[in-house]
């Protein structure tokens, strides 16, 4: 609105000050609303972002280095649940050169052993976590997977039919979060899985999820799995995956709901 001066040449000063903020404010609320648009753009885009996390089990084996490079040369990382193999020092060094994950999978990996009591179980976790960080320097993720999973029945047999219900909040007020998986590559269901079942069961079943935590296994009968990789990786890639890793921040991902 022009307000009328007795001065007229300070009343056109006046008038043109109030332009300039009319201008300024107008210029700011497109500003403004252009960064909510790009903001909300955003928020769409995380919400329909679709990530995928290659895990393996049980290594590392004489496979790991060849399955860092298969990750190298489609440049993704994984995350690799470990267990305790002093023979194979090396290994573990690489996994972490390469930029992917060591996360904890007992360093026994015996049954017996890690379901007999909660107590039994955190010990042979902290001795693999201070294993790998006497290895390679690397403070431990706490992040974990449990052997069988979260929902295994096999430990009753060592803990009785209660011992995961003690076990997991035991380790979850230790600091530890859990991961098991949203898809089965099924290389475990046989010594050597076929390689087309690998790749199919990836595929398939990573369709119906955003974020598919893929069960996978380094071990040395496991040929198949790391012919299976390159393929695996470039399905991901073609259905819109992004690849990453897992932490304590990443989506949950576990067959037990925790409270």
């Amino acid at each position: 609105m022009k307000v009328k001066f007795a001065n007229s040449k300070l009343a056109k000063n006046i008038n043109n000050i109030q332009k300039t903020n009319d201008n300024t404010v107008s210029e700011n609320k497109k500003l403004l609303s252009n960064v909510k648009k790009e903001q909300d753009n955003y928020k769409n885009k995380l919400k329909n972002r679709k990530v995928a996390y290659l895990t393996f089990d049980d290594g590392p084996s004489n496979h790991t280095e060849k399955i860092l490079n298969i990750l190298d040369e489609n440049n993704v990382h994984a995350t690799f649940f470990v267990n305790g193999k002093p023979e194979l020092t090396k290994e573990y060094k690489a996994i972490v050169k390469q930029g992917s994950i060591l996360a904890n999978h007992t360093y026994s990996h015996d049954y017996k052993t890690v379901y007999s009591s909660p107590e039994n179980f955190k010990k042979d976790i902290e001795k693999l976590d201070k294993f790998l960080e006497n290895l390679t320097g690397e403070k431990p993720s706490h992040v974990i997977r449990y052997p069988g999973g979260s929902n295994n029945t096999i430990s009753h047999s060592y803990g009785g039919p209660d011992i995961m219900k003690r076990v997991l909040p035991y380790m979850k007020k230790a600091g530890y979060k859990h991961f098991d998986w949203t898809v089965d590559s099924r290389d475990a269901e046989k010594f050597r899985q076929a390689t087309d079942v690998i790749i199919n069961s990836v595929l398939t079943q990573s369709k119906s999820t955003k974020n598919a935590v893929i069960l996978m296994h380094d071990l040395n009968p496991k040929t198949t799995t790391v012919e299976a990789l390159p393929t695996v990786i470039k399905g991901l890639k073609e259905q819109g995956f992004t690849f990453d890793v897992l932490t304590k921040d990443s989506p949950d991902a576990s067959f037990v709901k925790m409270n």
